[in-house]
């Protein structure tokens, strides 16, 4: 019996009075009055009992006593409501109670008022309290809407989403489903994720057909919302079922159960979240049977109320976050597209921006990790390093802006060029045997067949030796028309060539070689000219002019800016706005390392053999050694043997 006794007044929740008579009679309590105020927000009702005033007289002392105890005070007067709220009776009540006069009629009258005054007092703490919990609530929905926005990772996303429902409604376990498309554009469900308080168990993701069998499939089906009391006692006539082998196999008790479906913004439902077991304490873990008789409890409208309100959050966050993805995967799409653009433009440098790419990342990801040097308070979010990848990819992109021929120029003449060259000396040896034939025959005719052995022994000889030197200029055009180091034995024999012509009887006078074919010929090192270096180096303005039309989200708004300094050194020297090093960006400064290690490195380029990987890092600090590269990242490049990424490539 719900009675606090042994006072003057007596409170009493949902006891019938007749009880209470008999209760109270056993200690000589005889009930004067009886009354009865419903309370708004609960079907029980609160009774008061006024006892007589001798019972009042004789306990006068004990009265006085207790307002010297204060905890005592607490105790005797507090008014215990279904819902756990407490009220406390002004301590003032009971000096009015020693004061009140013996009449029978003041006496009612006086408590009855108090009583009144109680009871406002009552449902102003039930209004504030409830204003307080909403207050709570709409702050609580913020934050959580706050945090589910700006999530992009999706698993991390659905996490929270079935977390903070379970949190908000009390709920021991849960579970969420997403409908998606199969490769036929046929919807089905698939469970994406399980949390269970009271079980440590993992789970993996499968597929279900939308169906009205199961209790996720009918929601999803019909975007209704189910409260079910017992998953067990569902009535037979209902469509969907529960599927017991989760709770045999693991000693679970599936009782109580809320699922709501997740629509968007068009009413659509695209997932389904189903909360189970609503405790009393989310705390309480439940680990027998009596903990799920005892601490589970259906799911009230509240909840109903509440998960709808989180659900719409989480529809509309699941939708962007998806929606944000097919963006990503678009950029990613474009990227690979760009990539196999620049590739199929220069084949002998693919594969040249992956491992660029895969390089860069490296550094970066270094750079991240160290807390010591020059850069120990540098560290990369993410989505700047997926920035830092998509600009190493796309560094060389604005090679689709260079022309072809020199793009793809192997050596220093073309291929065209060097056959007509090599021609021409043909053409000239042809000349010159000609010229010896026709000797001899002049000479025959005029002097017959008589000693002419000594005359065509000497025209033998000055046609070889002509032939003879003819041949040394084409082996030497040949030596140097491949883009290594020229040697100066090379570049006099040039200058001879340069300087000599020819002239034929078809012919007017005529160079063996033209004033730009050496020119070609004489680049110290490499296959380009000035003029094809500059195109080629134009390719660097063409891949910023290019990335800078792109509408880049923010996150990813410097990639033209990374990628137009990869050409750069430290000391202004590079190209092509001759930028110091505080003016590189760090991420560029990444990429230059990476770009030069791949160029001497790698061994698909047919103009020039792959520098071993040690040599190749002794170019790198000769470069440091230079002011062109950055020595910190070096160092972490060289330390943490990023390099060796891209062995197996």
């Amino acid at each position: 019996m719900n009675t606090i006794r042994n006072k003057n007044v007596i409170y009493s929740e949902g006891v019938p009075v007749e009880e209470l008579h008999e209760f109270l009679e056993k200690d000589g309590i005889k009930l004067i009055k009886t009354q009865t105020i419903t309370k708004e927000l609960f079907k029980d009702s609160l009774s008061v009992f006024l006892v007589n005033n001798e019972f009042l007289k004789k306990n006068l002392e004990k009265f006085k006593e207790i307002r010297k105890i204060p905890d005592e005070i607490f105790l005797s007067i507090i008014l215990i409501i279904e819902d756990g709220t407490e009220l406390t009776q002004d301590i003032d009540f009971i000096d009015d109670i020693i004061q009140i006069p013996t009449s029978k009629v003041i006496f009612p009258k006086k408590i009855e008022k108090h009583f009144s005054d109680l009871q406002l007092k009552y449902q102003s703490t039930i209004l504030k309290k409830e204003l307080e919990l909403r207050t709570k609530e709409i702050e609580e929905f913020s934050r959580i809407g706050s945090m589910l926005m700006v999530e992009k990772d999706l698993d991390k996303l659905l996490h929270q989403i079935l977390l903070k429902s379970r949190e908000i409604t009390s709920a021991d376990a849960g579970s969420l489903y997403l409908i998606v498309d199969n490769e036929e554009k046929e919807k089905y469900l698939r469970f994406k994720l399980s949390q269970t308080d009271s079980l440590n168990i993992s789970y993996q993701e499968f597929t279900m057909p939308i169906s009205k069998k199961s209790i996720a499939g009918y929601i999803a089906a019909t975007g209704e919302t189910l409260n079910i009391k017992d998953v067990y006692k569902i009535p037979q006539e209902k469509e969907y079922k529960v599927n017991k082998s989760f709770d045999i196999k693991f000693g679970y008790r599936t009782k109580s159960m809320l699922a709501t479906p997740l629509k968007n913004h068009v009413d659509e439902v695209i997932g389904v979240i189903q909360l189970i077991n609503r405790k009393k304490s989310m705390e309480k873990l439940l680990k027998t049977p009596e903990d799920f008789d005892n601490e589970v409890i259906p799911f009230d409208k509240r909840c109903v109320d509440l998960l709808y309100s989180l659900g719409g959050q989480a529809a509309v966050s699941i939708e962007n976050n998806l929606l944000y993805q097919s963006i990503e995967n678009l950029f990613e799409g474009f990227v690979k597209a760009s990539v196999t653009a620049i590739e199929s433009r220069d084949p002998t440098t693919s594969g040249h921006s992956q491992r660029v790419a895969i390089l860069t990342v490296g550094i970066a990801e270094q750079v991240d990790k160290t807390e010591t040097g020059k850069y120990a308070d540098v560290k990369f979010t993410k989505e700047q390093i997926k920035e830092i990848r998509y600009a190493s990819l796309l560094h060389d992109f604005g090679k689709v802006g260079v022309k072809e021929n020199v793009l793809l120029k192997e050596k220093k003449l073309y291929p065209l060029k060097l056959k007509d060259i090599l021609n021409r000396f043909t053409f000239i040896k042809q000349n010159i045997e000609i010229e010896k034939l026709k000797k001899e025959l002049d000479y025959l005719l005029k002097r017959g067949d008589t000693n002419f052995d000594e005359f065509f022994k000497t025209i033998e000889k000055e046609y070889n030796n002509k032939i003879r030197e003819l041949d040394e200029y084409s082996k030497t055009v040949i030596e140097c028309n491949e883009p290594t180091l020229l040697e100066e034995d090379n570049l006099r024999t040039l200058k001879k060539i340069v300087e000599k012509s020819f002239k034929s009887p078809e012919l007017s006078l005529t160079n063996l070689l033209f004033p730009e074919e050496y020119k070609d010929l004489s680049i110290k090192k490499g296959s380009l000219n000035e003029q094809e270096r500059l195109e080629i180096e134009s390719h660097v303005t063409h891949s910023f002019k290019f990335l800078s039309q792109v509408p880049w989200t923010k996150e990813f708004k410097d990639i033209p800016d990374i990628a137009h300094a990869h050409h750069e050194k430290l000391d202004g020297v590079g190209y092509p706005r001759k930028l110091n090093s505080e003016q590189i960006p760090l991420q560029a400064k990444m990429i230059i390392i990476s770009d030069i290690f791949d160029a001497l490195t790698a061994a698909d380029r047919p103009y020039k053999k792959a520098v071993p990987f040690e040599k190749a890092l002794n170019i790198l600090k000769m470069e440091v050694e230079s002011k062109h590269i950055d020595k910190d990242l070096l160092d972490l490049f060289i330390n943490a043997k990023i390099y060796e990424k891209v062995i197996k490539i």
